[in-house]
């Protein structure tokens, strides 16, 4: 039996592959159709035609399947900075980073469903969360680097791995967003703004 390897490196049989494609296929349909929250992991199961044990021993829970939706279209976002950052690599750090957390925001909006999905499960940071993810660290390796390009010194830069932890939690985080922008009316241009007023280090 033929295996590959997931996107955790993990060893995967052939089989278990093709449910995993099957899987993620059904709960992406069934989520545009209904709803996250309207769709229930026995309907995936039963939709995608793969009994609940082989589904359950993949993912625990809805919200470990729609963090690994969110993973696997995250490719493509990151895909898209890459090439801003090769592309716009003269500009000064501050315009590089702006940039990138406006791609990361627009990426957030389209999936706010799924990340509400994450969210809705154990989103603990002591836990399996999205903040231990290869998605979050590639996320947080590139906006340290810009902080250590805008700050320049040895003790700013100790500083700078907080300061992007609390940046990306900003913007991932489900209620906090939607406060600002259902509540407080800021737009996803003005929301921006005011994450750079509060997180970009003085120059």
């Amino acid at each position: 039996m033929s295996h590959s390897r997931d996107k955790k490196g993990r060893v995967e049989r052939s089989d278990a592959a093709e449910n995993r494609r099957r899987i993620l296929e059904t709960a992406q349909r069934l989520f545009d159709l209904h709803g996250v929250d309207q769709v229930s992991m026995n309907q995936i199961a039963i939709e995608a035609q793969i009994g609940a044990g082989p589904l359950y021993r993949r993912y625990r829970n809805k919200s470990d399947l729609c963090m690994d939706l969110i993973e696997n279209s995250m490719d493509e976002c990151f895909d898209c900075v890459e090439k801003h950052l090769r592309r716009r690599h003269d500009d000064p750090a501050d315009k590089r980073l702006k940039d990138i957390l406006k791609i990361f925001l627009r990426f957030r909006d389209k999936k706010i469903e799924l990340l509400a999905g994450v969210e809705d499960g154990t989103f603990d940071l002591r836990t399996n969360t999205i903040t231990q993810t290869p998605v979050y660290n590639k996320m947080h390796e590139i906006i340290v680097g810009l902080f250590n390009e805008m700050t320049g010194n040895e003790q700013a830069e100790a500083n700078n791995v907080f300061r992007a932890d609390m940046l990306i939690y900003a913007m991932i985080k489900g209620d906090s967003y939607l406060f600002q922008r259902d509540y407080r009316g800021y737009s996803p241009d003005s929301f921006l703004e005011q994450l750079c007023l509060t997180f970009f280090p003085e120059k």
